[in-house]
């Protein structure tokens, strides 16, 4: 991996840099390709953190067991996701 990594970083950054010789920002296909890849990462980190991470939470034989812990859990996580969107508002 350390090669790997190794190898391909400075070729990489040599494709920036002759990318960035040529990138107009405020193009249409540069603000698509940003917008693409913005909501593929964006899809990314979600599916992580509702998958990955939380599911192991709300499996936990504990809170199968409590309606009230489930309703607490979903609640917060409601609220988590609301004030998150409201923040990002203002990003």
């Amino acid at each position: 991996m350390a090669l790997f990594f190794e190898l391909t970083t400075p070729s990489r950054i040599a494709v920036g840099i002759a990318i960035a010789s040529v990138y107009h920002e405020n193009s249409l296909t540069a603000l698509i390709v940003e917008g693409i890849l913005n909501t593929s990462s964006a899809g990314i980190l979600i599916y992580m953190s509702l998958v990955d991470l939380l599911a192991a939470d709300f499996m936990n034989p504990n809170m199968q067991r409590s309606g009230k812990l489930q309703l607490c859990a979903n609640a917060a996580l409601l609220f988590g996701a609301g004030a998150m969107s409201l923040m990002a508002k203002w990003a």
